[in-house]
């Protein structure tokens, strides 16, 4: 018997929890799209130009052999991996899908509705989507100098704060902040409060004032350190990231983490990326010469360029037509440069560019000399 019609009135479908509407999804790097002939450079995502180790791409074929088998659901084999790269005790690491579903997992923990989550204007898109889908407000704390500001954070802090969300160093700016400021921020905030530490560019930092968070983690309870398999080790399409915390919130994230949300090849494959010490390295240096080579070139040219840390740089563009970061975009992306226009982080006037390839490097110089006119 057929269902009656409703009227188009009365027709409704399911109705998402209050707040999920009012998130704006977040926007990846565009891909290139290639003209006939033409060789095309993605630096729009932060993807490393050296690739995966060897060894990783070794270890990710092996693992074919036995794609019937789920794999083991506490990623032992790349806790152990991590806690031996880093000293670290691999109880108090949990493994996720990227370090994207780790942020997730932990906005679920200790998120919901009526709290507040901070971060900072130009943080990383992912934490107002994790703390809004939860149900909590985003609360944005200035930046200085594109910086985030420790006593802008914690002049933000209400009893309803929950979470705070660091990136350090900060996607897209580029910048950092001390580690004493790190300590002054978590001992500047209340003992309920979980001070998130997104590590995810930390491979990059060669600054003497610079620590990944280790220390913090292993001296408090309420504060946690994430990372990444997906920049320098190269492993982005494999969705690998992990987290250090004290033991308590290890215990609750992991109440609620999918029982085999690590695949064996993204497992076995992160195991040999985190122990090829080698192409780390080469990674590193080749990252380091051509970040300062191009923050120094680019400055030439009358454009002005935020000191980075990270594998990639923010160069500001004026407001003159003609001149401008979307006038700019469109002029490197014909020429087959793929930068990352940044107005969905409030950065309209810049583009943020991934150290690439020396041809791609000198190229996009080239293209930005030509652009600004200058000879």
């Amino acid at each position: 018997m057929n269902a009656p019609i409703l009227p188009e009135s009365k027709m409704s479908g399911p109705v998402p929890n209050p707040g999920i509407l009012d998130i704006a999804p977040y926007t990846p790097g565009k891909s290139p799209v290639q003209k006939p002939g033409q060789k095309v450079f993605k630096l729009s995502a932060n993807e490393t130009p050296h690739g995966p180790s060897p060894r990783a791409k070794e270890a990710f074929a092996a693992a074919v052999a036995h794609l019937e088998d789920y794999p083991e659901g506490t990623s032992r084999v790349l806790r152990e991996a991590i806690g031996r790269a880093y000293g670290l005790d691999p109880n108090r690491i949990v493994c996720g899908a990227g370090s994207d579903e780790i942020l997730n997992l932990l906005a679920h923990t200790y998120l919901k509705p009526g709290d507040e989550a901070i971060s900072t204007t130009h943080g990383f898109l992912v934490y107002p989507i994790a703390t809004m889908a939860n149900g909590a407000k985003n609360i944005v704390a200035p930046e200085t100098n594109f910086t985030a500001d420790v006593d802008a954070i914690l002049a933000c802090v209400t009893p309803r704060t929950k979470l705070v969300w660091l990136a350090n160093p900060n996607n897209p700016t580029g910048t950092y902040i001390p580690f004493d400021e790190v300590k002054r921020l978590r001992a500047g905030l209340p003992p309920h409060v979980v001070l998130v530490l997104d590590a995810a560019y930390s491979d990059f930092v060669s600054r003497n004032d610079y620590e990944i968070g280790i220390e913090l983690v292993a001296t408090t309870d309420n504060t946690v350190m994430t990372h990444t398999f997906s920049k320098i080790h190269g492993l982005a399409a494999l969705r690998v990231g992990w987290m250090f915390g004290p033991t308590n919130i290890v215990d609750a994230v992991n109440r609620i983490r999918g029982p085999f949300n690590v695949s064996t090849p993204a497992m076995r494959a992160a195991v040999a990326a985190i122990e090829d010490t080698a192409h780390i390295r080469m990674s590193r240096e080749h990252n380091e010469h051509w970040r300062n080579w191009l923050t120094e070139e680019i400055g030439k040219l009358g454009l002005t360029v935020t000191p980075s840390v990270t594998n990639f740089i923010l160069i500001h563009f004026p407001t003159t037509k003609g001149k401008t970061a979307a006038d700019a975009d469109g002029f490197l992306t014909e020429r087959g440069l793929v930068l990352r226009a940044l107005n969905n982080y409030g950065l309209p006037n810049a583009l943020r560019m991934t150290i690439g390839t020396e041809e791609a490097n000198r190229l996009v110089v080239d293209g930005l000399r030509d652009f600004m006119g200058r000879p």
